[in-house]
């Protein structure tokens, strides 16, 4: 006789089965699901864009514990880092000039801790890092990045090259992750605490999307054009939807892992 199974594994194992177009409308319906949710429990959605950057820093913090306690750097990517610093290094040098505030401390601090990472990855724990494993040609994401911010950038009253910068490393953070996605692509199993930071990227992205879909909702399409003019808001809210999109797949994984009591987590073929 076999033992019944539980609703969330029942539910998970039903979705796994339906066709790719029939998971992608289930997980649109999903996430519209949760931003009425979160509309509803959340007055300020500022507070969703400090949470989105504070679960990051809680991402980072996992790394850390990683690298420190058990003294290895396998399975992470050198260039996510990489690509996660130039962004943040960028955005930090256009909130010093252009917008000082909160968002200002918490990249300094996520900034600062990611520079951390690197130089362990680099140097302290050089010989456990996967190097054949993290394949990913950067300069296919730095480039696209670089002309689309020449061509599509902010309408607003700033210098022109300030301007450029902050779409820059607005599309260069859609895309940061991929070199991640395609070392655990490559290797099939994710350790726990490399799964853990990714799966607080996967939040943290999902946060400050639902932020900027709720800004506009809100304030019924007016925060469009307070961003500029063109293609420019649409582009953001664009790159937004691209970073969540990016890690849901990984993110539907972690959790039925997570509910299914496995440490280890193991990805399917074509998952990243």
């Amino acid at each position: 006789m076999k033992a019944p199974r539980k609703p969330i594994h029942a539910v998970s194992t039903w979705v796994r089965r339906q066709p790719p177009k029939i998971r992608a409308f289930l997980a649109v319906i999903s996430g519209m699901a949760a931003l009425v949710f979160l509309r509803m429990i959340v007055n300020d959605h500022d507070n969703l864009f400090v949470a989105a950057e504070s679960i990051h820093a809680i991402g980072i913090c996992v790394l850390i514990y990683k690298l420190t306690k058990e003294k290895t750097c396998a399975g992470l990517s050198l260039k996510s880092q990489e690509l996660t610093a130039m962004f943040l290094a960028v955005r930090l040098y256009c909130s010093f000039v252009m917008e000082y505030d909160i968002h200002t401390i918490l990249d300094s601090a996520t900034f600062g801790t990611t520079l951390w990472v690197i130089y362990m990855i680099r140097f302290q724990l050089k010989s456990s890092y996967m190097d054949d494993k993290d394949n990913f040609p950067i300069y296919l994401v730095v480039i696209p990045c670089v002309l689309l911010s020449l061509v599509i950038h902010p309408s607003t009253q700033h210098h022109i090259l300030n301007r450029i910068f902050w779409a820059f490393c607005v599309y260069l953070e859609a895309v940061s992750v991929l070199p991640q996605l395609r070392v655990m692509q490559n290797t099939k199993i994710v350790e726990p605490f490399t799964a853990h930071y990714v799966f607080a990227l996967g939040v943290a992205r999902f946060l400050s999307c639902a932020h900027w879909v709720l800004q506009v909702l809100d304030t019924r399409g007016r925060l469009l054009t307070a961003l500029g003019y063109g293609l420019w808001p649409s582009m953001v809210l664009l790159s937004e939807i691209v970073q969540t999109f990016i890690l849901a797949d990984f993110c539907y994984y972690y959790v039925k892992s997570l509910v299914g009591g496995q440490l280890v987590l193991r990805l399917p073929s074509g998952v990243v």
